[in-house]
């Protein structure tokens, strides 16, 4: 997959995440487990990103 459209898909992921964390903060009693589940997830990705755009073409 080219640089460009693995980095679209990752950056689509990355913002269903954080949707997904502010849903699940806002719960009445939420999930913490599954919060930092998420929270990790969406770091990983973003580290992803970040060696995808910094690479040597």
């Amino acid at each position: 997959m080219p640089t460009e459209a693995r980095l679209s898909t990752l950056e689509t992921r990355h913002a269903a995440l954080e949707r997904r964390i502010t849903d699940e903060g806002q719960r009445p009693a939420p999930d913490t487990g599954e919060l930092h589940r998420l929270k990790l997830e969406k770091l990983r990705l973003k580290e992803e990103m970040e060696r995808l755009r910094h690479r040597p073409h």
